[in-house]
């Protein structure tokens, strides 16, 4: 027996849009309806799904959706623009249509990267559906992704093996490593600055779920998979053994409460701040805001106040001045903060 708080799937596939666009992006490689299958058997019940084109194009792959019990909607052939602008218009009615008739479904999910589908997934919002996107992502649209809920790039779904269009060479591994940290670091940046972020709009236990939707709303395009992670509850506990994040038993299993650890990398920033005033600082009076952080990095590469929560530099400074470290005072002549020792 299925959960009453299951997600309830309709499921829609430009399929025209899809197939041409994984062989053209993808090497050549045939669509395979099976990833999108088990992605959203991870999200709820599919209860309809149904796939659009013209189907005399796609003899074989008529028989893989039919197996995966797709429902195919047949547009008939007609010419260029002409029979593209069918299945498109013919698949937004069907979905506006569903969302009024079937108000028990919860989730849609629109599989094309063709940005016209946009306006169909604001109207799905507007009707307090959750929408999910779907695209090859050499070929969808930069307009689509931010106007979902959530937007799987096929590409990237576990059972797609992608194959390589043209060889590349070797990069050296201590690129790769490079390149990998960097990643890290912008994701602790993120996580940091989210969190709190909720907690300054009101909410002073944020729950792991909590942290995923917001970070989803930020950018529909996120997944945990893309810096190597099997799973969001594994990329916390990652956190929580670099000293980023504090977790703690939460009201539900596997939904862990979250804080921001105490870093001790916050308090050699506010030394290395108040260093830099102190040599700046002349007998006319601190330096101004502009420019400090420049400094600051010079001494602390790789500095970043958003690994500390922080929203800005500003942000950071004010933190500091709380802490009676310096003093921020606004001048007028030169618009801008003029910063001095506390």
């Amino acid at each position: 027996m299925a959960a009453l708080d299951d997600e309830r799937i309709a499921l829609f596939l430009d399929y025209e849009n899809l197939a041409i666009g994984a062989r053209d992006a993808l090497g050549g490689m045939e669509f395979d309806f099976k990833p999108i299958g088990d992605a959203l058997a991870e999200r709820g019940r599919v209860v309809s799904r149904r796939a659009y084109a013209d189907w005399s194009m796609f003899d074989e792959d008529r028989r893989m959706l039919t197996r995966n019990h797709v429902e195919l909607i047949e547009i008939p052939q007609r010419m260029g623009a002409v029979r593209k602008n069918a299945a498109d218009i013919k698949m937004a009615v069907d979905a506006i249509e569903l969302a009024f008739e079937r108000g028990y479904i919860t989730t849609f999910v629109i599989c094309t990267g063709d940005s016209d589908f946009t306006p169909l997934v604001h109207k799905l919002r507007e009707l307090n559906k959750r929408v999910i996107g779907v695209g090859v992502k050499a070929s969808t649209s930069n307009l689509l992704p931010p106007a979902c809920d959530e937007f799987l790039f096929y590409d990237r779904l576990e059972g797609v093996e992608v194959r390589d269009v043209k060889p590349e060479a070797k990069p050296v591994r201590q690129a790769e490593e490079e390149d990998h940290e960097s990643d890290i670091e912008e994701l602790e940046s993120l996580i940091t600055t989210t969190v709190s972020g909720i907690q300054r709009s009101g909410g002073d236990s944020v729950l792991a779920s909590t942290l995923k939707r917001a970070l989803l709303r930020k950018d529909p395009t996120f997944s945990e998979a893309d810096y190597g992670f099997r799973a969001f509850g594994e990329l916390l506990r990652h956190l929580e053994s670099h000293d980023v994040l504090d977790l703690s038993e939460g009201p539900a299993k596997g939904d862990p409460v979250l804080a921001l650890a105490s870093n001790p990398g916050e308090q050699e920033a506010f030394d290395v701040l108040v260093a830099v005033v102190k040599d700046l600082q002349g007998k006319n009076g601190g330096p101004v805001l502009s420019g400090l952080k420049n400094q600051v990095r010079k001494r602390l590469p790789g500095f970043s106040e958003k690994r500390f929560g922080y929203g800005g530099f500003l942000q950071f400074c004010k933190a500091a001045q709380t802490r009676g470290l310096i003093e921020l005072n606004w001048d007028y002549e030169v618009s801008d903060y003029l910063v001095r020792l506390g």
